[in-house]
């Protein structure tokens, strides 16, 4: 088939395709996706954060849980400040890089401070007041890397056949890294025994090399990926566009899609850190008995769960479309997880383990139904987890299409900052839970009796919450207004957008 210019001779190369559509090979969009992997494994390290507070620093468990909370309220607050400073840059370095770099530095340098400097100060408040001051400085860090992650995707390709393929890859890294961080953060606690475990000085200096390094990987590899399409002729209205604060209020008062997409994904993302890594532990060492089981169970379930989690997104989204693979995962996933909860409230946990000193595995009836379910549930969380960040991209686009307005650091903060606001609310909650089970100075571990309350509480926290964050999704998704078909009709409007807009630029 021919190709059908519908731009001026000077925007087309080889990215350029049929009828405006501009695609980009599948290694770009695998890159790109590691940088939401480059700074998940900075949000990883932060969930230990409760472990330094308590160790460290001096406070109680629902103070290092409310002041993991304030941090996410403040790193939402930075959301639209960043947001708009994207909107409004685009100069050599391009619109993206410049905060995919900026961000890396930030991480970089203050999660360092945080966790090898604070300790060494005077005892008392001062610790405190450093530690929350750095602690502000890394959010705004993160803020400015995660930004990108959404932003960019409208420039990356508008093929409805590719887009989702960014939540294959992105939901494939993020299960092996968070699986393998699992194992090999269960053994460098395990290997600092005699002096804490997960609160000695050698685990958080070995942790924060390990994480530092991954994250600086995964940052090049991004940026390497997204150069090509870091450049005007791929953003949106081909035209810039002049932005006001009152455009994120019409946004956010007009954009029915956004308005679904973040009830959807802030109360999924709400239910799926409150199972945090102080509630693996939990389960684990503390119901389970073991501290290396938890590492044990994970390894099984990485590779088919990796697989599943591609070949669910991959096949429902870009057949089916974007909504209808949200709804299809988030119904498997609400099953699933109440199977998990009943599983975990009703056997015995403890029979999973033949020798807890090895983690060595007992195959029982407990041990198969749980990695059985595991691996399902990882197919199916993979879509409603992952989805969102592509179904921010159509958001985007179904703006222009509304108002004619290209905003994509509007639209990814505007996610974020309701995303964070309602998710901050996670390390609280699991602390508040903690608290009540009568665990008020220290998160369970192995040796704590684990009373009916406790069990209640874990269960509730690992697969409860979740569930309730699964209902929110099939409500949003009723109300959703872009399906596969609409989301069709939007780009053959943005294609004679762009057309104009680079015509009266020729």
């Amino acid at each position: 088939m021919a190709t059908i210019r519908t731009l001026p001779d000077k925007y087309y190369d080889k990215d350029y395709e049929t009828n405006g559509i501009h695609r980009v090979p599948l290694w770009r969009i695998a890159g790109f996706a590691m940088n939401n992997t480059a700074t998940n494994v900075y949000l990883m390290f932060m969930n230990y954060c409760t472990f330094y507070l308590l160790g460290f620093v001096g406070v109680s468990m629902v103070v290092a849980s409310s002041f993991l909370m304030m941090m996410r309220l403040w790193d939402g607050v930075t959301d639209p400040f960043i947001g708009f400073m994207v909107d409004k840059t685009n100069g050599k370095f391009g619109k993206n890089r410049p905060f995919i770099v900026i961000g890396q530095a930030v991480l970089f340098v203050t999660s360092f401070i945080m966790f090898h400097v604070t300790h060494k100060l005077p005892e008392g408040p001062i610790r405190f007041v450093f530690f929350i001051v750095m602690c502000c400085l890394f959010y705004l860090g993160y803020t400015c890397q995660c930004v990108v992650t959404k932003s960019a995707q409208s420039c990356m390709t508008n093929d409805p056949k590719q887009r989702p393929m960014f939540a294959s890859f992105d939901g494939v890294f993020n299960t092996v890294l968070f699986t393998t961080l699992a194992i090999v953060v269960s053994n460098i606690a395990d290997k600092y025994a005699d002096v804490g475990n997960y609160t000695s000085v050698e685990f958080f200096h070995e942790f924060w090399m390990l994480s530092a390094f991954l994250s600086l990987a995964f940052t090049i590899v991004a940026v390497i990926a997204i150069t090509p399409k870091d450049r005007p002729e791929f953003f949106g209205t081909g035209k810039a566009v002049k932005i006001g604060l009152k455009d994120y209020w019409d946004t956010l008062k007009n954009n029915r899609a956004i308005q679904m997409l973040i009830l959807s994904a802030s109360t999924d993302k709400l239910g799926a850190q409150a199972k945090s890594s102080a509630v693996g532990v939990a389960m684990f060492a503390c119901m389970a008995g073991s501290i290396k089981l938890q590492g044990t169970v994970t390894a099984l379930t990485m590779v088919p769960g990796v697989i599943l989690t591609f070949l669910s997104v991959s096949l429902l989204a870009t057949r089916l479309g974007q909504k209808r693979a949200m709804v299809i995962g988030s119904i498997g996933g609400l099953i699933i997880n109440i199977l998990l909860g009943c599983l975990w409230f009703f056997g015995d946990p403890s029979t999973m383990t033949s020798d807890p000193a090895t983690g060595a595995l007992n195959w029982g009836f407990f041990t198969i139904a749980h990695i059985g379910l595991s691996v399902l549930l990882a197919g199916c969380q993979g879509i409603s987890g992952n989805i969102v960040i592509p179904m921010t991209a159509d958001c985007a686009d179904y703006e222009v299409y509304r108002s004619g307005r290209y905003v994509p650091g509007l639209m990814g903060t505007l996610f974020s900052f309701v995303d964070k606001l309602v998710s901050s609310f996670a390390p609280m909650i699991a602390g508040i839970v903690f608290a009540a089970c009568g665990f008020v100075d220290h998160n369970p571990s192995l040796g704590d009796v684990v009373t009916p309350q406790l069990r209640v509480g874990i269960v509730f926290l690992a697969f409860g919450m979740i569930s309730l964050g699964l209902i929110c999704n099939l409500i949003a998704m009723k109300f959703y207004p872009l399906s596969k078909e609409k989301m069709a009709e939007i780009q053959d409007e943005i294609i004679k957008i762009k057309t104009a807009a680079m015509s009266e630029q020729a």
